[in-house]
């Protein structure tokens, strides 16, 4: 390959970031309301919000917790175990493929167990798949972000 050719290539490449804009259809943008409806949800500890968000076949893989299921994670918000008092999301990207979509970014947040407080620093992908008239979240999966 020409050295030219490859220039170019490394080039265009490194024009590219991954945290790159999106341009902004209906579908990003409702996407991108209803990652302030699950922050807000998390923060409020509304369950009625996340029962509209969470498909029935919900999975969820976070660092340090078993996986958990949509049952799982609103029988966690009832109970009232924990209290999120910061929910921060940043570098959030979103994809749109046809009827499904990726949001990724990372989360910063904080979390009251009983008096225990922890920070979690991670990088997060949320899958949604548009069903009829709502776009669910079908699965989430996050790990700690890198320092």
């Amino acid at each position: 390959m020409p050295l030219a050719v490859v220039r170019l290539a490394v080039a265009a490449t490194l024009s590219l970031t991954p945290f790159q804009a999106v341009p902004h259809t209906d579908d990003t943008r409702e996407l991108t309301r209803l990652e302030q409806v699950w922050n807000d949800a998390h923060l409020r500890g509304d369950v009625a919000a996340l029962d509209r968000l969470l498909a029935d076949g919900l999975v969820v893989t976070v660092p340090e917790m078993p996986v958990m299921t949509k049952a799982d994670i609103l029988g966690f918000w009832r109970s009232g175990r924990a209290k999120i008092t910061r929910y921060e999301t940043t570098e959030t990207r979103v994809q749109v493929h046809s009827d499904t979509a990726l949001v990724i970014g990372r989360l910063r947040r904080t979390r009251d167990f009983n008096g225990t407080v922890v920070d979690d620093d991670w990088r997060f992908t949320k899958t949604y798949v548009r069903r009829p008239g709502a776009w669910v979240v079908v699965a989430y999966h996050a790990s700690t972000a890198a320092r």
